[in-house]
């Protein structure tokens, strides 16, 4: 999702994985959130941490990407 959705545009087409570590410590954190606004805040919070504010940019900038999350993944994670 992350790949497809390309936030900070590191999707290459070649790298499938580039975004591996960073889904590896958003993951654990989408247990505890309760909307949608919860998993933007989350993801940019991990994006702020693994490449620098600057170049995460707003958190509006990844709403696409949280709306999928909280269809796609929320609903399958163990509460």
């Amino acid at each position: 999702m992350l790949f497809h959705e390309d936030p900070i545009g590191i999707n290459f087409e070649d790298n499938t994985g580039e975004y591996e570590p960073e889904v590896g410590t958003i993951l654990p954190r989408l247990h505890d959130v309760h909307s949608v606004e919860d998993v933007r805040r989350v993801i940019h919070e991990e994006f702020g941490k693994w490449f620098e504010l600057s170049t995460a940019g707003p958190q509006e900038k990844y709403q696409v990407v949280a709306e999928r999350g909280w269809r796609e993944v929320v609903p399958l994670l163990p509460r």
